[in-house]
């Protein structure tokens, strides 16, 4: 069978070692770590996407340090303790022909991990404060540079005893040793600061610590930000130099790109951007990188497609490619691509809600339109049902699409129920808004689902109870989701107040001066005053949480803010509705009680709680067979709960 993506699948040779693809899994935080060692949950989480086709998988970044070692959030390779772990991954992923690489992670001052609820010293070049993190870094002493450079060497000596195929250094991401490497952070006066070749030094000298300590056959190589985008940050023209300078001392055998920084909120969003942010725009960056070295460059951002991997490795911008986030959506991308199944991939939509979120939760990574991911040992395998039974799914939001599609997929005749002509449920409203048409990625994934698991759809039919006994089903999941509910207002009869669900599907009338009430504190209220805002409309954004999207991922939210602000949207936290009249909109403040008065409105936008849709479980009283309520008609939340829902429903019939 021809390959699909002839560039992409051609095996690549850095330094002795043939990798066989050029897709990899850059490195990423999993929280399936415990005590900072490796467990079941990360073999089994990796070793998913080993089997799924990836040709290189670089582990997450991992302490080896007591200045910045964090065991119970991290994983840990400052002690032999590590290396049984490590085998035992090395070995998991090497039986599907996929290499592995450690990643070496100091983050210097940009810390917020704690031991024991105290806030811990950090460590930098200089003294210069985070702006992000807000802490004030101890400068470090000579000797502490040198013992974390001797730290650097012993860590990747136990990956190489463990059978690991190399070692990353971390040195972007505006992380320990791009402080070293930013002149505006490293205000050092020793052999550490000050030209250019001094504050290379410090990297130079892991660089040369790390080979001393391995064998030749051990791959190194350093990740940098292309461009670290933030005020302060790493340029792209000094991101060059650097990496022209570690090229010509013939010490590295790859630069992996990607771009942002963790100093500040807008270098944060281009270290997970998110679905706003353009596909694969790292990759010029990594072009102009390519362009002055001589080793092969690996560069990672918003790659979810095979068909954007194939065109970056074609044009010649870099040699591999990264997708995170598309291999946490669909760890058989590699294997789908290879195949000809493209159509078949279930492309990650860049919401960052179950990968980044709880990540940075410290909560085990999953994926809100893959909920397998991180539940390898539960789900990673369908077992095919013991006893074929008929399953009518009432509701085909995305909760009744996955208990369907893992119903149909484990062998039981199912039949989804859908009383509208599309399918998707809420999601459908969230794609209208600006900057979210990606979501409606999760119907489009669902929807090939439930067609590859054989499901019958049945559009266009609002079930009844009557039916329901008809048709005599054994078992029947209700996945009626929620409607919009509108709270008692003084005065409401006097205001034109609409609710938000008819201002995203363009059904409501709108004045000119918008209050929007965003008592949901997610991509609702965001959504709306950006799109009020692009249509001309003065916005005011009154918020019942401690910021605007307080609800929603931070980097989403954050890029999001940002946008409004741009806009001319006036934002207001901790504000509470409370009444309405002609022109006047009437809130309390959430803690002081004080009246938060908005004048001269013409629309107020209610969004507000949902209201779970549960008329037709009542009527089925003395049905038969089993009834199950899944998703936000058992109880209003988000895509991601229902999602996993569906999953657990599908596999326990």
């Amino acid at each position: 069978m021809p390959v699909s993506f002839p560039k992409l699948f051609e095996p690549i040779t850095i330094r002795d070692l043939i990798i066989k693809n050029r897709i990899f899994s850059p490195a990423h935080g999993t929280s399936f770590s415990r005590g900072g060692l490796v467990t079941d949950e990360l073999v089994a989480y990796h070793q998913a996407r080993a089997r799924g086709g990836a040709g290189l998988i670089v582990l997450e970044g991992m302490g080896f340090d007591p200045t910045f070692g964090f065991p119970d959030l991290y994983l840990y390779a400052g002690t032999d303790a590590c290396i049984p772990g490590f085998a035992r991954l090395a070995e998991a992923c090497h039986a599907h022909d996929c290499k592995v690489f450690a990643q070496l992670f100091h983050a210097g001052r940009a810390v917020r991990a704690s031991h024991d609820g105290s806030r811990p010293a950090t460590y930098s070049a200089s003294d210069i404060p985070d702006e992000r993190y807000r802490v004030v870094p101890a400068p470090m002493t000579s000797q502490i540079v040198r013992d974390v450079i001797n730290a650097y060497g012993d860590a990747a000596a136990r990956f190489e005893q463990a059978g690991l195929d190399g070692v990353e250094v971390l040195a972007s991401m505006g992380y320990l040793i791009s402080q070293f490497l930013n002149p505006r952070v490293n205000i050092r006066d020793d052999e550490f600061g000050g030209s250019l070749d001094n504050r290379l030094r410090f990297l130079r000298e892991i660089i040369a610590d790390i080979r001393s300590k391995t064998g030749p056959n051990m791959v190194v190589g350093i990740r940098i930000s292309g461009d670290e985008m933030t005020e302060g940050g790493l340029t792209a023209d000094e991101a060059i130099e650097i990496c022209e300078a570690i090229d010509g001392d013939g010490e590295i055998d790859y630069f992996s790109v990607i771009a942002g920084s963790s100093a500040s909120p807008a270098g944060w969003i281009h270290v997970f951007p998110p679905m706003a942010v353009e596909h694969a725009y790292v990759a010029p960056i990594a072009a102009s990188i390519k362009a002055k070295v001589s080793r092969p460059v690996l560069v990672a951002g918003r790659v979810n497609q095979p068909q954007l991997a194939e065109a970056i490795i074609a044009s010649g911008q870099a040699d591999m490619c990264g997708a995170a986030r598309a291999l946490i959506c669909d760890p058989e991308f590699a294997n789908k691509a290879r195949d000809g199944r493209a159509d078949d991939i279930r492309a990650c939509i860049g919401c960052n809600q179950a990968c980044v979120g709880h990540r940075l939760a410290h909560h085990g990574i999953s994926c809100i339109q893959h909920p397998e991911t991180g539940r390898e040992l539960t789900y990673g395998e369908l077992k095919p049902a013991e006893r074929p039974l008929d399953v009518m799914v009432v509701g085909a939001g995305p909760a009744g699409m996955k208990a369907a599609s893992v119903a149909a997929e484990r062998g039981h005749k199912v039949t989804l129920y859908e009383q509208s002509a599309q399918l998707g449920g809420q999601a459908l409203l969230a794609q209208l808004l600006p900057g979210r048409a990606e979501f409606g990625g999760i119907v489009t994934n669902l929807v090939r689902e439930i067609e590859l698991a054989g499901v019958e759809v049945k559009k266009n039919l609002k079930v009844t109870a009557d039916l329901v006994r008809s048709l005599a089903p054994d078992v029947v999941m209700l996945a009626t989701g929620a409607t919009p509910r509108m709270p008692k207002l003084e005065g409401a009869d006097e205001a034109h107040v609409v609710d938000a669900w008819s201002v995203i599907s363009g059904e409501a009338n709108i004045g000119s001066s918008v209050v929007i009430a965003d008592w949901r504190c997610d991509w609702v209220g965001l959504g709306l005053a950006e799109k009020l805002a692009r249509d001309g409309c003065h916005v005011r954004l009154l918020s019942g949480g401690i910021v605007a999207g307080e609800a929603i991922q931070g980097i989403v939210r954050d890029q999001w803010i940002g946008e409004l602000h741009k806009l001319g949207v006036e934002m207001i936290p901790y504000a509470r509705l409370f009444g309405a009249d002609r022109d006047t909109a009437y809130f309390q403040h959430m803690t002081s009680g004080e009246a938060v008065i908005c004048e001269n409105v013409d629309t107020l936008v209610v969004c507000y709680a949902l209201r779970a849709e549960t008329d037709l479980g009542p009527k089925l009283n003395g049905f038969d067979g089993k009834i199950q309520m899944i998703g936000d008609c058992l109880s209003p939340r988000t895509a991601e709960e229902a999602v996993l829902e569906g999953l657990k429903a599908g596999s326990e019939l």
